[in-house]
């Protein structure tokens, strides 16, 4: 009975075959799934941490309240066009 290859047999049969740049490009690659792999492992508390800090900030707090005062005037310039355009 003919013993099946594995899949990792298979490939390092085929890296065998590999010029020294094809090597170098199938590092790279593993290296990127690598980096990926445990980009996806970790958890995203350090992401969570800096929204946190953004959202307590002093800064933030200004540009709320800037957005806030801007939101009323755009709503009061519109109440008054709106009581201009009913008298004309």
């Amino acid at each position: 009975m003919a013993r099946r290859i594995t899949e990792r047999q298979r490939l390092a049969l085929k890296l065998e075959h590999l010029t020294d740049t094809e090597v170098h490009e199938v590092l790279d690659y593993i290296s990127i799934m690598e980096s990926m792999r445990r980009a996806a492992s970790l958890p995203g508390t350090w992401e969570d941490e800096l929204v946190s800090l953004l959202a307590e900030s002093k800064e933030n707090a200004r540009a709320q309240q800037a957005f806030e005062w801007e939101s009323v005037r755009r709503r009061a310039e519109r109440k008054d066009a709106l009581s201009l355009s009913a008298r004309a």
